[in-house]
């Protein structure tokens, strides 16, 4: 069964100060991933026919499958992440112009600053991003990833040039992990969750992930009003969850619409945060052993937690059997909707919903949340196919 709870903690306009939260108020990241080699925005995606079954005005669907090439918004924070400490690490040791619109193409910016090994912690799509990015400008990736992640995430980050590092343990273990090896071999870490001494990077890929709400301002986030009553954000360590919830609130105030934090119950460290009433977060209690690897964290980032805690409407953990339902009702859509390819932790956000019609303990919640034949909701598709394999297995294609 799954399980939920309001947030007492929410205020109605936040804000968050302090060194660590200073990149909230440095310029969007939209700018530089324009310039981003294989850019484009992700599409928003109608699936009226499955909002009219669910009971819904509208359910709307930003579509990250084919985000730059490696199926996943990841891609938004590791790129922007990477641009940002190589954009530091030139304005301290050079007195010239940062070459921003060339640093991707022109290999002189690059050999002046020198050879570098970004390392990074992943259940596979965020250690895919950094690799990536570091293919791109010439320069190395080791990546850490749990012992038993899938076949086909590793095979994606050697194609991408990296080394793979299999670690006994869970995420967690892999973020000190890799921590520890790029401290002691003068590795740069591009970890998405922050630690103590350990909060730049991470802000930045926070900020990398809002330019995936940003492109909806031209549709359901224009300044006057927004067109969506309820978000639903997935969240692992809380970077996507944080940069949504941001979003929302710096723009909407008071007026944002309602959202929900969806996480598995095996990782549900934000719910179990809220739910302990001390404000601080916590390390979730259940294995990590869910299907939804992105979401497979269990303990959230302290960088992500506060703006989690102090916008988020509601938080709900659900079981994976509902993912596995989400993929399968995405691949083969009812007569009038499109199909979406969909991965594990991409299906979170329909998973929540199928959780919230099929289980009378949600009624409650559905009715905080205000889901009505009226309402608008959006949910975020943050992964294709990720793990072929397991796709088909679930979905049923050959």
């Amino acid at each position: 069964m799954s399980t939920w709870t309001t947030n007492p903690f929410r205020r109605p306009q936040p804000t968050w100060e302090g060194a660590g939260f200073s990149f909230l108020s440095e310029p969007r990241a939209q700018g530089f991933h324009r310039r981003l080699p294989g850019y484009a925005e992700t599409p928003l995606r109608s699936l009226p026919a499955l909002a009219r079954e669910l009971g819904l005005g509208a359910l709307l669907v930003k579509d990250e499958a084919d985000r730059c090439s490696i199926q996943s918004f990841k891609a938004l924070g590791a790129s922007f992440a990477i641009y940002r400490f190589l954009q530091r690490e030139w304005q301290t040791r050079f007195p010239d112009p940062f070459p921003a619109d060339s640093l991707f193409c022109d290999p002189g910016a690059l050999v002046r600053l020198g050879p570098r090994t970004f390392c990074a912690a992943t259940d596979g799509n965020h250690g895919r991003a950094v690799a990536w990015t570091a293919r791109m400008l010439g320069q190395k990736a080791v990546i850490y990833l749990p012992a038993g992640s899938a076949p086909a995430r590793i095979d994606h980050l050697r194609h991408e040039g990296a080394e793979v590092v299999i670690v006994d343990g869970t995420f967690d273990d892999c973020v000190v992990r890799c921590a520890e090896d790029g401290e002691r071999n003068g590795w740069q870490a591009v970890s998405d969750t922050a630690y103590e001494g350990y909060w730049d990077l991470p802000g930045w890929i926070l900020l990398g992930y809002s330019t995936l709400f940003h492109e909806l301002e031209s549709s359901l986030f224009p300044p006057a009003a927004p067109q969506a009553d309820v978000v639903f954000l997935p969240a692992g360590v809380g970077g996507l969850a944080a940069a949504g919830a941001n979003f929302l609130a710096r723009r909407y105030g008071a007026g944002r619409p309602r959202t929900l934090c969806v996480e598995p119950d095996s990782s549900a460290g934000f719910l179990e945060s809220i739910v302990a009433g001390d404000g601080a977060c916590h390390l979730a209690s259940g294995r990590q052993e869910s299907i939804m690897v992105g979401l497979n964290c269990g303990l959230p980032s302290p960088l992500a937690w506060p703006i989690v805690r102090d916008t988020v409407d509601a938080f709900l953990a659900i079981p994976d059997r509902y993912a596995e339902d989400a993929m399968r009702r995405y691949a083969r859509p009812l007569p009038g909707d499109p199909p979406i390819e969909s991965g594990e932790s991409g299906s979170a956000g329909l998973a929540a919903l199928l959780a919230l019609r099929d289980e009378a303990g949600l009624a409650p919640l559905a009715e905080k949340l205000g889901l009505t034949p009226q309402t608008r909701v959006l949910i975020l598709n943050t992964e294709g196919a990720t793990d072929p394999v397991h796709y088909r297995q679930v979905v049923g294609q050959p």
